[in-house]
């Protein structure tokens, strides 16, 4: 995924629904802060977005540009309609937004996790291809590790799911 492809996600979508504001929660979130993130980083050709004001616009935004549809099997890349509650974000992460909008993305804008927000639910997902992305960002030096700490200290989690995600933070920055 390149920059230029998350800008014409954005705009489609906004095509589409007719809203102008849209959260990016997945891993090519990176691109709001990172516009030439590392290209391990840039693996996945899906955009995990929903329509800030009006999240039940998703499954339009699933069904029209998501996966195996006509956008995805033209462009090599897709919007994966998700919602509010996808992620399991810290605290305070609506105010750290990093806002994607330019010519390219026609008025639209995308709001796109901030770094540590993103690697903290990519921390708690736990999947295999959330746990490369975040040992990447730390071997590339992406994020602090006190602010990330702080981050994983402000989500919502039992205390034995907190420490098996320290646990894994602690490996990454090793």
């Amino acid at each position: 995924m390149t920059r230029a492809a998350l800008e014409h996600v954005l705009r489609a979508a906004a095509a589409l629904t007719n809203e102008s504001d849209f959260i990016v929660i997945g891993s090519q979130s990176i691109l709001g802060q990172f516009p030439d993130a590392p290209p391990e980083l840039l693996v996945s050709d899906e955009v995990d977005i929903y329509p800030r004001d009006r999240p039940e616009l998703a499954d339009l935004i699933d069904g029209a540009i998501g996966e195996l549809s006509f956008f995805h099997d033209e462009f090599g890349y897709y919007a994966q309609g998700v919602g509010p509650t996808t992620a399991t974000l810290p605290v305070g992460w609506e105010t750290r937004l990093v806002s994607v909008t330019n010519a390219n993305t026609r008025g639209a804008v995308g709001h796109c996790l901030e770094i540590h927000d993103l690697l903290a639910a990519k921390y708690v997902a736990r999947r295999e291809k959330d746990r490369r992305f975040c040992g990447d960002a730390a071997r590339r030096g992406l994020a602090d590790h006190a602010v990330l700490l702080e981050r994983i200290d402000a989500l919502a989690l039992d205390d034995e799911r907190k420490r098996i995600v320290l646990g894994d933070v602690q490996t990454d920055f090793a």
